[in-house]
């Protein structure tokens, strides 16, 4: 195979591709940019990018190709099929201001919030339904864990934390 070579790139498309690097969380994207910042800054061709990278020599010359074909825009990865997601942005909303309401303050016969329970009120009120685990899911995006709660028996008296430490030396003795 002939060995390919980036044409001499402009001081700003070379910091296009810096910028792409230092900044996107996409680790394909970066070692595109990785890729075509060697081939750019370094003059490198295909087959040594590729043993740098961990590539092969055709992935190289192949997103080189494109690169030079459709510029930045060609690195990034085309839409994939699938199913467009069922959750919209005004559920994930909603679904967050409601995990975060007591249910008996919504005149629901249970106490406490299960993932299940949510997954049913939401499909109720918004019709969209969705498996529980994709509830739990969005609730992580946003840092809330559902888990049962903790009971912690106190006493007004005083002498209740002196009295406790004695019973539970009893019970180990």
């Amino acid at each position: 195979m002939r060995p390919i070579r980036l044409p001499p790139q402009s001081p700003g498309q070379i910091e296009a591709l810096a910028a792409l690097y230092d900044t996107t969380k996409d680790v394909r994207l970066k070692a595109r940019s990785q890729m075509m910042l060697l081939a750019a800054e370094r003059r490198m061709v295909a087959a040594e990018i590729a043993a740098i990278v961990r590539e092969n020599e055709q992935t190289v010359r192949r997103w080189m190709k494109r690169y030079m074909a459709e510029g930045i825009e060609g690195l990034k990865d085309a839409p994939r099929p699938g199913a467009t997601p069922k959750v919209t942005p005004e559920y994930e909303a909603e679904l967050i201001r409601v995990v975060r309401l007591r249910p008996r303050s919504m005149d629901l016969e249970f106490s406490l919030w299960t993932l299940q329970r949510l997954a049913d009120y939401m499909a109720e009120e918004t019709g969209i339904r969705v498996e529980a685990e994709t509830v739990r899911q969005y609730l992580a995006k946003h840092d809330i864990v559902l888990s049962r709660p903790q009971h912690k028996i106190s006493s007004p008296d005083p002498e209740y934390e002196v009295k406790k430490r004695r019973s539970k030396r009893r019970e180990t003795a």
